[in-house]
């Protein structure tokens, strides 16, 4: 069989287990993908950092880096670091109280019609001082969750756009919807409905 037909049979394969109506396909998100997600879309200013107050130019000013994500049992954990320098700026001097508490965040994860979504998000660890909760508590709560959702469905496609070079068809995503999702072992199991077309 030649390198052109095995590729053929492989798309051919490949769209049959999309488009038979024998069940849902699995997708496993590894830890790292959704880890490198969350630094990407929300920790992507200077060094890695998210201002939540203030920014590197001033002196007083509060951010968020190193985010870790783990497992824990049926929800995802977010450790963060925070850097917090509050009082008052005198000639380019913070006078004050420098914080750097560890705080965290768990969440659900949801299907949402094409994306990998995230619900019920739960301050785990906070800070002791009350002014900083009032800049956390919004940031873990909701920046958090919706700078891990991802579109699998445009995830898909981007892989799938190269496989004319590759094998010399076409592959579409022609649709996508995700059920349900679970946490197994080191993965986030995605179980979703899809069509793919071969041209």
């Amino acid at each position: 069989m030649t390198t052109r037909l095995r590729n053929l049979a492989g798309c051919l394969l490949l769209a049959a287990c999309w488009l038979a109506q024998c069940g849902a396909v699995e997708l496993k998100v590894s830890r790292e993908a959704l880890e490198r997600t969350l630094v990407q879309q929300l920790f992507n200013g200077p060094n890695g950092r998210y201002y939540l107050k203030g920014n590197a130019q001033k002196a007083c000013s509060t951010y968020a880096e190193d985010p870790k994500l783990t497992f824990l049992g049926d929800r995802i954990l977010v450790r963060v670091r925070i850097s917090a320098r509050l009082g008052k700026a005198v000639g380019g001097t913070c006078l004050g109280v420098v914080l750097a508490p560890t705080t965290e965040v768990s969440l659900a994860p949801e299907g949402e019609g094409e994306n990998i979504g995230f619900r019920d998000a739960r301050v785990e660890k906070g800070s002791d001082q009350r002014e900083l909760n009032f800049l956390l508590t919004p940031f873990l709560q909701r920046q958090v969750p919706s700078a891990m959702k991802v579109n699998a469905a445009d995830v898909l496609r981007k892989a799938l756009a190269g496989s004319t070079v590759s094998t010399g068809y076409a592959l579409t995503l022609d649709k996508l919807r995700v059920h349900s999702m679970q946490i197994v072992g080191d993965a986030l199991v995605v179980d979703v409905d899809g069509a793919v077309s071969v041209k």
